[in-house]
């Protein structure tokens, strides 16, 4: 088309003349320019027309006046967002008439050229309504390929959610079997400090990795500033020394000194020991990664009132003036090219600094200047307790007993469902082990547990079809059903609910926990069936 007004349909101008002649003669005329063009005979027609697809609409007075139905002005008030249809009025000549003011008020985008309208002025109307309506298409392409953009986004990250899911899954499975076997050692101590020394060590470093495994679902909250806190009486002694013994690897491979000086009294504190930890460990390595080798590094810890402060201090590289309140600014590196690889995200004193705040604290950097070292001071509210002595409890205490409990382990992965059945026997519950959903169904025929504790991804027979079926048992109907599984986010605690579980337990199972939650159920002896609390409903566990 001449001029670039473009081809097809949407870039046509519908013609209504007042007079088959007057029309004969507009086509003629618009062709001679180059503009396609539709005679139309009636406002119907135009319409018609229209939903076809139009470019702008040139139309005599006279018909505006005869739409008595407003054909054209409920065409044009339907019109999406974007569009706004130009509309040329060829006008009677003389004073202002009903009908232009009537066009003006009902169609909108309107111009009105009195007849007779010279040749020239009116194609140069007609192009510049075109050139109008391009525009409009160029914001409706715009508007498409930002929605095409964002369901492109919405479907990515809902690919990113079933990824995380997957991995969180096939990651607990192998989890769930170790932590069981830290647990029977847990409860039957060695005579071998050193071989309990590092059980505990272990221990907390397959806790770490849980937390790990659990943060890979709370990536979306992390993105919005919505961490979850799991606040518990801890004391800031063993979180200090979880953090040191996670940065140790960090601070010994560059040959650096880490003097650390705790006070001899415990410092109690309501806080998440496992985010702690992370705030400790993240501003050690922070501190490793920015000495030069045998360089030294101080980690103190002093109560102050009602408050502690924690001190980490080094020799390294320093801190500039202007960049010591920018530091905690997401993806901020302070020297990002300085050597020994000390590149990174930049997101590490942003987790720092955000999760001190969660806890009701505050965190600064202080530093003399390059070259001259830097420290981090956090400050902590102390937990207003009071205990006789004066420390939190500790894990050594003795294991629950499960004697009158009857259970039925199910799951494919042989270790995972062995060590459960191993660890719960430990406990004193008598317990049957099944590989398989059909297997299961078969030991209920002469085993009657009071609860069973069900996996759900098993190949064949998963745990919601055995879930359906033991409901469906004669004797079975009131068995507590528990899905231990690695599947943890809402939808799936819904999908177990409705397949008639009682309980959803996320890989690996904290046996406190399960304790508490088997205590809550009263056994009888007489047919080992179960009765559970009056309000007790699916125990959830979701994730983000």
């Amino acid at each position: 088309m001449a001029d670039g007004l473009g081809s097809g349909l949407d870039h046509r101008v519908l013609v209504l003349a007042p007079t088959g002649k007057d029309s004969a003669l507009a086509q003629a005329v618009f062709e001679r320019a180059g503009i396609a063009c539709q005679m139309c005979t009636d406002l119907a027609r135009l319409c018609q027309e229209l939903d076809a697809g139009a470019g702008a609409v040139l139309v005599a007075e006279e018909a505006v006046i005869q739409d008595r139905e407003d054909c054209l002005a409920r065409w044009l008030s339907a019109q999406p967002p974007w569009s706004d249809m130009p509309v040329l009025v060829l006008a009677r000549p003389g004073a202002e008439s009903i009908g232009v003011a009537r066009a003006m008020d009902l169609l909108g985008n309107v111009t009105v050229l009195e007849r007779p309208t010279r040749v020239a002025a009116l194609v140069s109307a007609v192009r510049t309504a075109l050139r109008a309506r391009q525009r409009q298409y160029q914001i409706r392409e715009h508007l498409a390929e930002r929605e095409r953009a964002e369901a492109t986004l919405k479907s990515s990250d809902r690919r990113k959610d079933e990824f995380l899911a997957i991995l969180a899954h096939e990651l607990r499975n192998p989890l769930a079997p170790i932590s069981n076997a830290l647990q029977i050692l847990r409860i039957n101590p060695t005579s071998h400090p050193e071989t309990d020394e590092l059980v505990e060590m272990m221990e907390r470093q397959v806790n770490h990795l849980v937390r790990l495994v659990d943060d890979l679902m709370e990536v979306s909250r992390i993105s919005r500033g919505k961490i979850e806190l799991r606040r518990e009486l801890v004391d800031l002694s063993a979180v200090v020394r979880s953090a040191m013994e996670s940065s140790r690897p960090s601070i010994d491979a560059a040959r650096q000194l880490l003097k650390a000086s705790l006070p001899k009294t415990p410092m109690l504190l309501e806080a998440d020991p496992v985010r702690l930890a992370q705030v400790l460990a993240n501003l050690l390595n922070n501190a490793a990664k920015y000495t030069e080798p045998g360089g030294n590094i101080w980690l103190t810890v002093r109560p102050e009132g009602r408050v502690v402060t924690i001190s980490v201090r080094d020799t390294g590289t320093g801190i500039p003036a202007h960049m010591l309140s920018k530091v905690f600014d997401p993806f901020t590196q302070v020297q990002p090219h300085a050597g020994r690889g000390r590149g990174g995200l930049g997101i590490g004193l942003t987790l720092v600094k955000n999760l001190v705040e969660l806890h009701g604290g505050s965190v600064r950097a202080l530093s003399d200047g390059p070259g001259k070292g830097s420290e981090f001071v956090v400050r902590l509210p102390l937990a207003a307790v009071a205990k006789s002595s004066g420390a939190p409890e500790t894990e050594g205490t003795p294991a629950p007993r499960l004697s009158r409990h009857r259970l039925l382990v199910v799951d494919d992965n042989r270790d995972a469902a062995d060590s459960m059945g191993l660890l719960l026997e430990r406990l004193g519950a008598e317990v049957q082990v099944a590989y398989a959903g059909s297997e299961a169904l078969l030991t209920l025929e002469t085993f009657h547990p009071i609860a069973i504790l069900l996996d759900i991804g098993m190949p064949g027979m998963d745990g919601h079809e055995v879930a359906r079926r033991v409901r469906k048992l004669p004797g079975h109907e009131d068995t507590t059903l528990i899905a231990l599984t690695g599947w943890g986010q809402r939808e799936d605690v819904i999908r177990t609910q409705m397949s008639g579980f009682d309980y959803h337990l996320i890989k690996p199972l904290d046996l406190k926990t399960l304790e508490k939650l088997l205590s809550s159920i009263d056994s009888s002896p007489a047919n080992g069936g179960v009765e559970a609390e009056a309000d007790a409903s699916l125990r959830r566990e979701p994730e983000a």
